[in-house]
């Protein structure tokens, strides 16, 4: 009979990452994922055809987890009991969600950057693609605080979106989704080409969470009133999704995002989000964190309201 005990492998493993966050002992299948496109990148970003092998590849391997993880399931679901299924729902839940490891990152930064700005270029440049060498602190606040809107998408609501959608093996594939584009989604020479489609599938994959995420922040800071500087900033992005999270923090917070950076050597001449240039501190940081926290509360009682929707309560 289905329950209210069909959210509890959401709940577990959502309450996980929030107490553990991504332990450094523990093996992650997202580096599992990562071999897997540097061994194919390796082998097949070379010669003719170079757009071609990085689409089939990057079908390959998403299309690939979805069947491995739905197979595995339909396993377990049919030799071993119910209960063999929810602890390997709850686990891959808590591989898929990177809340708790976003927020410590970004919070590592702020901290690193109070003892020295070389510090706090060394810790940022853990969470984004960007050169950090000869960041200002300013600019090494910004890249973190960018960073912690966007990967509140990517790394928080639209894995929970993909779970509503798709269940457990839609929310893994969505992982590799996201790591291909990490990896070889750059419009650099190296990966113009063979990371275009990694870059188009995870354009998609994204489209609907990214401005799901800029509407629950808006709502966690009680700012609605925000949502036409959203629409109206959320554009001024090289992403047709990124933009819209950073419009939401930038305008939360009064602040300004965006700009030219270096990537691998090259500039990227970003426009900007926002106008006001101010200095960030410590407690803008600190409000960002309870905005990513509250938006993400919000989405885990929106899926679990619509799980048990379509389940059925009893």
């Amino acid at each position: 009979m289905l329950t209210v005990f069909a959210i509890l492998p959401l709940l577990i493993g959502w309450f996980l990452d929030l107490l553990m966050g991504d332990p450094a002992w523990l093996p992650h299948p997202v580096v599992g994922f990562g071999k897997m496109i540097a061994f194919g990148e390796h082998h097949l970003n070379k010669g003719c055809y170079r757009k071609l092998k990085g689409a089939l590849m990057a079908i390959i391997y998403i299309t690939g987890v979805f069947v491995v993880v739905w197979f595995l399931r339909t396993i377990l679901s049919s030799h071993l009991s119910p209960l063999t299924t929810n602890l390997f729902d709850v686990v891959v839940i808590f591989f898929c969600l990177a809340g708790t490891t976003l927020i410590r990152e970004v919070r590592q930064v702020f901290l690193a950057l109070d003892r020295s700005l070389d510090e706090g270029r060394k810790q940022v440049a853990r969470i984004v693609g960007r050169d950090t060498s000869e960041l200002s602190a300013q600019e090494v606040r910004t890249a973190a605080l960018e960073t912690l809107a966007e990967n509140l998408s990517d790394g928080v609501i639209a894995p929970l979106f993909w779970f509503a959608i798709l269940g457990v093996p839609g929310m893994l594939a969505y992982k590799m989704v996201n790591t291909l584009d990490s990896m070889i989604g750059y419009k650099t020479d190296r990966y113009r080409n063979f990371g275009c489609w990694a870059a188009h599938i995870d354009d998609i994959a994204n489209y609907i969470p990214a401005r799901i995420t800029a509407l629950l922040m808006i709502i966690a800071a009680g700012k609605p009133h925000l949502t036409a500087f959203v629409w109206r900033n959320g554009r001024n992005h090289a992403s047709p999704n990124s933009g819209y999270p950073e419009a939401a923090l930038a305008g939360i917070l009064n602040c300004r995002f965006g700009g030219p950076h270096y990537y691998f050597g090259q500039l990227f001449d970003k426009p900007f989000i926002g106008t006001n240039d101010h200095p960030l501190t410590t407690d803008d940081m600190k409000k960002a964190v309870r905005i990513n926290r509250t938006a993400e509360i919000l989405m885990v009682v929106i899926v679990s309201c619509w799980l048990l929707a379509i389940t059925g309560v009893s």
